[in-house]
């Protein structure tokens, strides 16, 4: 079977861990924290999530398929790989740990090999790396509101 038809069992799989994980912080620890006004509801960073998974996996299936053409194609699925790892870690060092520096310093480097594919992309499958961008920049705002979270708290 063509790796292709992992993709998508893989991106649901890495968004159904991480939001079970988070059920374990909402609605007990989490809503006990300070938040800073510019926090999202729920339901606006649950709708977020869900476009970013399906923008990634339509991102991953272009990279795939255009796996001949990249330079580093072996990098940008380690980094891929890594990546998703990394995104349900978070959720659970945050959510069910509730270690909110250490959840911080992990989204910086969550975001680093979301650019790392970003960068190593470019040449070769740049709508795959627009497509990235929203994922990219949403985590920016996570971090930067998870850092705000830590000082409040």
């Amino acid at each position: 079977m063509s790796g292709k038809y992992y993709i998508i069992p893989v991106v649901v799989a890495v968004a159904a861990l991480g939001s079970w994980l988070t059920s374990f912080g909402i609605p007990g620890w989490y809503n006990t924290l300070t938040l800073p006004s510019i926090a999202p509801s729920g339901g606006v960073i649950g709708t977020v999530w869900t476009i970013i998974f399906i923008l990634s996996g339509i991102a991953v299936l272009l990279i795939w398929n255009a796996r001949k053409k990249i330079e580093h194609y072996g990098w940008i699925i380690g980094l891929l790989i890594a990546n998703a790892v990394l995104n349900v870690a978070w959720s659970y060092i945050f959510f069910v740990q509730h270690l909110l520096f250490w959840a911080i310093m992990e989204m910086v480097v969550l975001n680093l090999t979301t650019l790392a594919v970003m960068v190593l992309g470019w040449r070769r499958a740049r709508l795959a790396v627009w497509l990235l961008l929203p994922y990219f920049v949403w985590v920016s705002f996570a971090t930067y509101l998870a850092y705000q979270i830590w000082l409040l708290n």
